[in-house]
């Protein structure tokens, strides 16, 4: 209680008629030694002067002061300005002093306020000094105090080249925290041992679980530029370990108007353990083909449709439209685009699945690129309803399609997952089938260009795990994972729409494009991670719990179908995937009667008519599964 009560006095500002009231009590003090000084310390002196001479310096002083306004500055926070206001009140005192005793000298109005040139001179300088000296000193004190009362932080910063300086500047310069570098650590043997303002640089393999707890590391600081994802990885592992809080220092790009300050170190977050280089576009073609067009976005509301958007809306666009049936999250982008001041764009809430609606829509806008986020994607609920899966994800693109045929739109680019590569459940195979019909329709036009994007997980997506983690940890656990052994692609959404828009720009249409996401993750693995950078423990704070794989959920996730190979493009992290060969008019036919059926809402039925177009669908931990021994037989 005496700590948090000594914390609020410090913050709080003194008043500053406070602080006036003080300068001119210190003023009348610094008269009393100039007097004592100018007659050789010896209080030998008429005194009696001093009782009509004091009021009147104060006098002075005090409107001097609150003129200047050197009274208004926080002391606390006392820098050169302050102490150039306090130089100046003083000056204009000491100037008025002397200006009134020469006039009283001369006309003898009042003798008893004559005051020796010398006495007056002298008071000057020690004025200046006593005033400004106190605000320092009261400023050394509370920065003294406030350390004392204020929890000390151990860290250690992880790179003693210049970056690491950086940062341990601006660590000694932050005074909202209270930060203790112990010391450096570095992987130059040349450094080890060696100090750096008397803070010693220390190597990786000194930092044990014993030297943690003796020297009381609470955060070791990454301060490498540049450091690779797998090496930032593999030492975060080793430091959540060890009970330490891992933190970063963002790159020199990222720094606020180029220089570094302290708060700008972050936690490591579960993004930057992706064991993967993030995908960098810098495509001036993307420019060409996106200004001053009239652009639609389906399911515009949702994780990728609404950052493609925003994303769109960093160029020259003529017309952004769009579409999404959910209604709130629509307005949410809606009310976002508006308060960044974008224009140019409408949204509407519609159905993809309303052939009249959308029909209205083309014909009332005539967009020139298309690009389709619309999609149920999560594999449970659409496992259980095969009939909305395919309504949206097979009916709703081949409206989208067919519109951008009828209507000569330019570009239609088709957001797809991995999950449609040899799928295993309803939701992949619904994806696999619009996929087709995609790749059909481009085989028969020239008009419009079909492209089709495929990639993995997305990180912070709705319904993603890395979301249901976060919302576990916050209800104090478990976090629940459906296998030990599971794994995933993963990508952040703003790389995952990049390549989007990249895509929309490249090839002569048909192509699938994928994307090279690195190493697939363990679920299991991100689990323990999100569970230590929160500062808990596994299992002690919080435990995992293993589900069982949901229905049509499989293992791992594939990018390449069986039969499909890769070709490069221009840029080294995307692919093209050669497509199969299928007879197109008979798939055509094959996905009209599928969409046809469908409508009779028949599960068994919409299911086994997927199998047929989709040859490599095998259902896993599914009811659909004594659909594929029927076929066998």
């Amino acid at each position: 209680m005496i700590r948090n009560f000594l914390l609020k006095a410090l913050n709080k500002h003194a008043s500053h008629w406070v602080v006036l009231i003080i300068d001119v009590i210190l003023v009348a003090l610094c008269f009393i030694l100039a007097y004592t000084i100018r007659f050789n310390a010896s209080l030998n002196f008429n005194t009696s002067n001093l009782t009509y001479q004091l009021p009147f310096i104060c006098f002075i002083s005090l409107i001097s002061f609150w003129l200047v306004g050197s009274n208004r500055g926080i002391i606390r926070h006392t820098g050169t300005r302050d102490a150039f206001n306090v130089f100046l009140g003083v000056s204009v005192a000491s100037i008025g002093i002397m200006f009134i005793v020469t006039f009283n000298t001369i006309f003898k109005i009042l003798p008893s306020y004559t005051i020796p040139k010398s006495i007056i001179l002298i008071h000057y300088f020690i004025s200046i000094f006593v005033l400004v000296v106190s605000r320092f000193i009261f400023k050394a004190f509370y920065e003294i105090i406030s350390s004392e009362l204020k929890e000390i932080t151990n860290v250690m910063i992880y790179g003693a080249g210049d970056s690491g300086l950086i940062t341990y500047g601006a660590l000694n310069r932050d005074t909202k925290n209270n930060y203790e570098v112990i010391g450096f650590i570095d992987d130059d043997s040349n450094k080890i041992g060696k100090k750096i303002d008397r803070v010693k640089i220390y190597s990786r393999s000194q930092l044990t679980k014993e030297f943690v707890e003796r020297k009381e590391i609470d955060e070791i600081i990454f301060s490498i530029q540049n450091i690779k994802s797998e090496r930032l990885l593999y030492l975060t592992d080793r430091l959540l370990q060890l009970g330490v809080k891992p933190k970063i220092v963002p790159p020199f790009s990222k720094w606020i108007g180029g220089d570094f300050d302290a708060n700008q170190i972050k936690q490591v977050k579960i993004e930057d353990l992706l064991d993967r280089k993030p995908i960098t576009i810098d495509n001036p073609i993307i420019k060409r083909d996106v200004n001053n067009k009239v652009i639609l976005v389906t399911g515009a509301a949702g994780s990728i449709g609404s950052e493609i958007s925003r994303q769109i809306c960093n160029y020259n666009h003529k017309h952004l439209i769009l579409i999404d049936q959910a209604e709130s999250p629509l307005y949410e982008i809606q009310q976002e685009l508006i308060r960044k001041g974008i224009k140019n764009f409408t949204a509407i809430v519609a159905d993809v699945r309303d052939l009249n609606r959308m029909e209205d829509v083309f014909k009332e806008f005539k967009p020139e690129k298309v690009y389709h986020a619309a999609a149920y994607k999560h594999v449970p609920l659409m496992e259980s309803t095969p009939y909305e899966a395919i309504k949206i994800n097979v009916a709703g693109t081949k409206i989208i399609a067919d519109l951008s045929l009828k209507y000569n739109v330019e570009r239609f680019v088709m957001v797809s997952t991995d999950k449609a590569v040899n799928p295993t459940n309803v939701m992949g195979a619904s994806k696999r089938v619009a996929e087709m019909y995609i790749s059909c329709l481009s085989k028969k036009n020239r008009t419009t260009k079909f492209t089709i994007t495929r990639f993995g997980n997305v990180l912070g997506s709705n319904g993603s795990v890395i979301p249901l983690f976060k919302k576990q940890i916050e209800e104090g656990g478990p976090l629940t994972v459906t296998h030990k052994d599971i794994t995933r692609y993963f990508m952040t959404i703003p790389e995952a729409c990049q390549l989007v828009i990249e895509a929309g720009t490249m090839g002569e249409g048909g192509e699938i494009y994928i994307f090279d996401m690195g190493k697939s993750v363990k679920i299991f693995d991100i689990a323990k991670r999100m569970i230590h950078l929160s500062g808990l423990k596994y299992p002690e704070d919080i435990d995992i719990k293993i589900t069982g794989l949901r229905p049509g959920e499989k293992l791992y996730e594939e990018l390449l179908a069986n039969g499909e190979n890769t070709t490069p493009t221009y840029h080294e992290k995307i692919m093209i995937a050669k497509n199969q060969e299928i007879n197109h008019q008979d798939i055509l036919n094959k996905i009209s009667n599928l969409c046809n059926e469908n409508l009779n809402n028949n599960n068994n039925i919409t299911v086994k008519l997927v199998k047929e177009i989709v040859p490599e669908y095998k259902s896993n931990n599914s009811v659909y599964e004594k659909l594929d021994q029927q076929i066998l037989n």
